[in-house]
C-alpha cells in the first residue's frame, strides 16, 4: 500500500497517568478514554470524521455513482475490518487452512448457532486456494470479546512465527495481478514495512518444492530504518533469492550482472516491477483518520511529481516484455491516472495497460477515470491549466489535467481499477497493470533528453546532476562470499553431505576466528552482491544456514541453523531423522531450560536412526501419512538424549502442525481477569473481616472494663 507519512509528534507516548486506572465496562471491554469525563477533560476528543471538501471534490471527478455515493462515505468513516492472508509454504498452507476452518471457525459458527452475536471470517473470493479471509471487526474489537479469544491467539502465535500475514485485503492485489513465477527477476521499488514483497517472495517460491528459484527479488526502501522492517518481514520466509537495498527509488541505479553472451557487465533488468508509491493515503481513513481534517486536493499534487518519477525510473528498469504494476492507496486521479496517463505517453506507444478484472474473481472494482478536474486547495475546479491563476499554475501543472478526449480513448484508462470501500468492506485503493512492449524512447542512442519547455508537453524532466553517493545510516558487516580454498566449506559440506557449490555460502566476518554464522544464497544473488558493492547500499541479503556451536562431541564446528532451515535441509543428504508423531511431540513440548528428551523414552524406529547417528546437529523430519505435510525442524543428537531447537513461538506452530494437543497454551486473558478480581474481592473481604474482628474486639473490651465500678 502506499506509504504515507510517519505520525506526528506525540505518537507511541505512554497512557496519561492523569487518566487514572484502565477501566472496563460489564463486558469486560476497555473503556475508550475518549468516552470518560477525564479524558473529555484532558483534551482526549474524538477525531471528527468529516471533511465537505473532501465530498465536494469527489462527487465532481464520478470516481463512484452518486447513488452509492453517501454509502461510500459511511462506510469511510468505520473503523477498518480486520484481515489476514496465510503465508506459509503450500504444504504447510494447506494444513493451517484445515485447522483453522475445523477448530476455529467452527467454534465460531456452534456460537453463532446457539443465538449469539459472532462474526465468522469471510474467504476473500479473488485470493487464490481460499488463502486469504476478513473479519467485518476491527482488531480492537478480536482483542475485547471473549468469543474471539481462541482466534485471537492463534492469529498473533501464527504471525509471529511467519505462518499469517496480517494484511489488509487490498493490499493483497498488487503482488496478484503482477504474477511472479520462479524464474522472474522482481524489484519492489518502495517495498517497506514488506507485506506486497512477502507476497512476492511467497510466488517466487511456487515452483516445485525443494527447488531453488532462479529468479531473485530485489526489495528497496528509502527510509533505513524501514528497511530494518522489511529485512524481518523478509528474514521469515526464509528465501536465498531475496536482497534488500536502501536507495531513493527515483534515482535508483542499475544493479550490474556479467552479460550472458560476453566478458563485461550489463545491467540487470526485471520482468517484473512493482512502484506501489508514496501517497497521500485518503484511501486509508477507515485506520488513519488523522487524514480527515488535514485532507485538501493539493496534498495530491505536490506528491505527482515524485510518483511519477518513481515509475518512469521503474519503467527504465523494466525489461522489454515484462510487466510493472503502479498502485496507490489513493482515491485522486492526480496521482493515480495523470500519472499513468503521463507514462503513456512519454512511451509513445511502447507501454500498453493490461486488464486485470480476469485476473482477479470475484472483486467489484470500479474502472479508470478517462477525464477528471484538479482543484485548488480552497477546493476551486480548473478545467484547463490557462484558467489556473499564477499562484495556482505553480502548484497545478499542465501534465495533471486529463489528455484530450482524443488522446484519451487510445491509451485505455478505463483498464485500471479502483477499488471503493462499500463494495467489500475494505480500504480504498487504486491499481494499473502496465506492459512494456519497446525500449524507452529516451533511451535510444542518440537521442537526447527533452527539457520541458513546453508547459503542455508530457516530456519528463531532466533530473539534477547525481551528487556523490553518500550512504546514510548504520554501516553494515560486509557480505564475504567463500573463495575455493575457504577451510570451512569442506568440513560442513562432508559432515553434511551438502549438495550445494561453495560459491553459495557467505560469511559476514573477514576473520576466522569470528565466522559464527555461514549464510547461504543463489547464484544469481551472489553476481548482484559482488558486482554492486559500491553501487547501491544493500541492507541484507541470505539467509542463515549454519551456525558455529560448541563441539560437545562432535566432529563438526557447525550446526543447522532453525533461521534457514526450510531452505538448507532440502540440500543435505546426511543427519535427517523421521520421528514419530509422538516422538516430534515430545521433543517440541521440551523447554530449553528443562532436561532434553532421553533417546530411550522415544519409539523404536526412531531410537534406531538415533543409534546409528553419531552426535552433532541433526535435521528432524516428519511426514504426515495423511498428507502431504512434512515437518521440518533442527536439532541435537547427543550421546543419551535428542533436543528440537525451535524458537518457543515456533513450537506452538509446529505442534499445531502435526495435531498435538495445545489446550495448555492457550491463554484466556478474560477469565484470568475474572480470576484476578475474585482474589481482589476476596482479599477486600477478608481484610473487611479482619477491621470487623477487631472492632468487636476493642467493643468487647470497653464494655468489660466498663462492668468493674470502682466502690464507694
Amino acid at each position: 500500500m502506499g506509504k504515507k507519512n510517519k505520525a506526528g509528534k506525540g505518537a507511541g507516548k505512554k497512557r496519561d497517568r492523569r487518566l487514572g486506572a484502565i477501566k472496563y465496562d460489564e463486558q469486560g471491554n476497555m473503556i475508550d478514554d475518549r468516552n470518560t469525563e477525564a479524558g473529555k477533560l484532558l483534551g482526549y476528543k474524538d477525531i471528527v470524521r468529516s471533511n465537505l471538501l473532501f465530498e465536494k471534490f469527489y462527487r465532481e471527478q464520478g470516481i463512484c455513482p452518486e447513488a452509492e455515493f453517501e454509502q461510500m462515505m459511511e462506510t469511510l468513516k468505520q473503523d477498518l475490518p480486520a484481515s489476514f492472508r496465510i503465508s506459509a509454504s503450500r504444504a504447510e498452507s494447506q494444513a493451517l487452512l484445515k485447522i483453522l476452518q475445523t477448530d476455529y471457525f467452527a467454534e465460531l459458527s456452534s456460537h453463532q448457532a446457539a443465538g449469539e452475536d459472532v462474526v465468522i471470517p469471510k474467504v476473500l473470493p479473488w485470493y487464490p486456494d481460499s488463502l486469504a479471509y476478513q473479519l467485518n471487526l476491527t482488531r480492537r474489537e478480536i482483542r475485547r470479546q471473549e468469543v474471539y479469544f481462541k482466534l485471537h491467539n492463534f492469529l498473533v502465535a501464527e504471525t509471529e512465527s511467519g505462518a499469517i500475514s496480517r494484511q489488509e485485503a487490498v493490499s493483497m492485489l498488487p503482488p496478484l495481478v503482477l504474477g511472479v513465477k520462479p524464474h522472474h527477476n522482481v524489484l519492489d521499488m518502495c517495498a517497506a514495512p514488506g507485506s506486497k514483497t512477502a507476497q512476492m517472495i511467497e510466488a517466487l517460491h511456487s515452483g516445485e518444492e525443494g527447488k531453488l528459484p532462479t529468479g531473485l527479488v530485489v526489495a528497496n526502501d528509502s527510509d533505513n530504518a524501514r528497511c530494518y522492517m522489511l529485512t524481518h518481514q523478509a528474514k521469515r520466509l526464509q528465501s536465498p533469492c531475496v536482497i534488500i537495498t536502501n536507495h531513493d527509488a527515483t534515482t535508483m541505479p542499475d544493479l550490474m550482472v556479467p552479460s550472458p553472451t560476453t566478458s563485461d557487465l550489463t545491467p540487470l533488468r526485471y520482468d517484473r516491477i512493482l512502484c506501489d508509491v508514496p501517497c497521500s493515503g485518503d484511501g486509508t481513513m477507515r485506520k488513519n483518520p488523522d487524514i480527515w481534517p488535514k485532507w485538501n486536493p493539493v496534498n495530491s499534487s505536490n506528491l505527482h511529481g515524485i510518483q511519477y518519477r518513481i515509475a518512469r525510473r521503474a519503467l527504465e528498469m523494466l525489461e522489454v516484455g515484462g510487466r510493472m504494476v503502479y498502485s496507490t492507496c489513493s482515491f485522486h486521479p492526480l496521482e493515480n491516472e495523470a500519472v499513468v496517463a503521463r507514462l503513456l505517453q512519454d512511451m509513445e506507444g511502447r507501454l500498453q495497460l493490461v486488464e486485470v478484472r480476469d485476473m482477479l474473481p470475484g472483486l467489484e472494482c470500479s474502472p479508470g477515470l478517462e477525464t477528471w478536474t484538479p482543484a485548488s486547495k480552497q477546493g476551486e475546479f480548473f478545467s484547463s491549466f490557462d484558467s489556473c491563476p499564477p499562484k495556482i499554475q505553480a502548484q497545478i501543472r499542465p501534465y495533471m489535467f486529463p489528455p484530450p478526449p482524443s488522446i484519451a480513448g487510445s491509451l485505455g484508462l478505463t483498464k485500471c481499477v479502483r477499488v471503493l470501500p462499500h463494495k467489500h468492506n475494505t480500504g480504498g485503493f487504486f491499481v494499473a497493470l502496465l506492459e512494456k512492449t519497446g525500449v524507452c524512447p529516451w533511451q535510444e542512442e542518440g537521442r537526447k533528453e527533452v527539457v520541458e519547455d513546453n508547459p503542455g508537453s508530457p516530456a519528463a524532466t531532466v533530473p539534477p546532476p547525481e551528487k556523490k553517493k553518500r550512504f546514510w545510516g548504520f554501516r553494515e558487516d560486509p557480505f564475504i562470499y567463500f573463495k575455493p580454498d575457504e577451510p570451512i566449506y569442506p568440513k560442513v559440506r562432508d559432515y553434511f553431505k551438502l549438495s550445494l557449490p561453495s560459491t553459495m555460502f557467505l560469511t559476514r566476518c573477514e576473520d576466522e576466528s569470528k565466522k559464527n554464522g555461514v549464510y547461504f544464497t543463489t547464484e544469481k544473488v551472489r553476481h548482484v552482491m559482488e558486482n554492486n558493492v559500491d553501487r547501491v547500499k544493500i541492507i541484507n541479503t541470505g539467509v542463515k544456514a549454519f551456525a558455529r556451536c560448541e563441539n560437545k562431541g562432535a566432529h563438526c564446528d557447525y550446526r543447522i541453523a532453525q533461521e534457514g532451515a526450510l531452505s538448507i535441509i532440502p540440500f543435505i543428504g546426511a543427519r535427517r531423522l523421521h520421528p514419530t508423531r509422538g516422538d516430534m511431540e515430545i521433543m517440541l513440548l521440551s523447554e530449553d531450560q528443562e532436561t532434553p528428551p532421553e533417546i530411550a523414552k522415544m519409539s523404536e524406529e526412531f531410537r534406531e536412526e538415533c543409534e546409528k547417528t553419531e552426535t552433532g546437529s541433526v535435521a528432524f523430519l516428519f511426514k504426515d501419512p495423511d498428507s502431504p505435510l512434512t515437518v521440518q525442524v533442527v536439532g541435537w543428537k547427543g550421546k543419551m538424549s535428542v533436543r528440537a531447537y525451535v524458537p518457543r513461538n515456533d513450537r506452538l506452530h509446529y505442534l499445531r502442525l502435526i495435531g498435538a494437543d495445545i489446550s495448555s497454551f492457550e491463554t484466556n486473558k478474560f477469565q484470568e481477569r475474572k480470576q484476578r478480581e475474585q482474589e481482589r474481592e476476596a482479599e477486600k473481604a477478608a481484610e473487611a473481616s479482619k477491621v470487623e474482628d477487631k472492632t468487636k474486639v476493642e467493643d468487647s473490651n470497653t464494655v468489660t472494663s466498663c462492668d468493674i465500678l470502682p466502690e464507694k
